[in-house]
């Protein structure tokens, strides 16, 4: 569990990372090209996409949801930040799939890929899909080379298809869900 530290940020430029070597919550000091800083990173970028679908006209329950996933963000990095650390539990994903399922059962079935895009919203939560994405894998590479709690990179693997979900969800709200069309002129099939 992560304490809570009064005046944490007083002084912001403290020039210890000059020399490319950053500091973990353990009080070690790495690379700031280590894979762990890579996931923590990743993880970060994942949040403030988040931060950015926030900034759209969205229903107050998926507001609401999407704050408590950056909560959740914040503590999976906290976990990053302190190598052996466990927060993220089963729980976190459970949580997850119950959500997919309840979202996606309104949705009709996908016959074709479905193109990032849509209205603002949809939109930003494609991009939000993607980061996750990318955070996740970061995360199972850092596994490779150190211990990292597998509920995390399963975490984020849930995390991406209900962003999935939400985003099909929001694009259809807005009337602007399209799909791949394989069929258009010009296009070339993948041999």
């Amino acid at each position: 569990m992560i304490s809570a530290v009064g005046n944490r940020l007083s002084r912001i430029v403290t020039r210890t990372g000059d020399l490319g070597t950053t500091g973990l919550a353990d009080g070690s000091r790495v690379s700031k090209g280590d894979p762990r800083i890579a996931a923590m990173g990743d993880v970060d970028e994942l949040n403030c996409t988040l931060g950015q679908l926030l900034a759209q006209p969205l229903p107050a329950r998926l507001r609401e949801l999407l704050v408590s996933i950056q909560h959740d963000l914040f503590d999976l990095g906290g976990e990053l930040a302190i190598p052996g650390s466990v927060i993220m539990d089963e729980s976190h994903v459970t949580c997850l799939e119950r959500l997919v399922e309840e979202f996606n059962q309104d949705l009709p079935p996908l016959r074709e890929f479905v193109l990032p895009g849509g209205g603002s919203a949809a939109a930003a939560c494609h991009l939000a899909r993607a980061v996750c994405r990318r955070a996740e894998r970061s995360v199972w590479a850092l596994h490779e080379s150190d211990a990292v709690n597998p509920r995390s990179g399963a975490y984020l693997n849930r995390l991406s298809d209900l962003l999935f979900v939400v985003a099909r969800l929001l694009a259809r709200a807005e009337g602007s869900e399209v799909t791949w069309d394989r069929s258009r002129p010009g296009s070339r099939s993948v041999e």
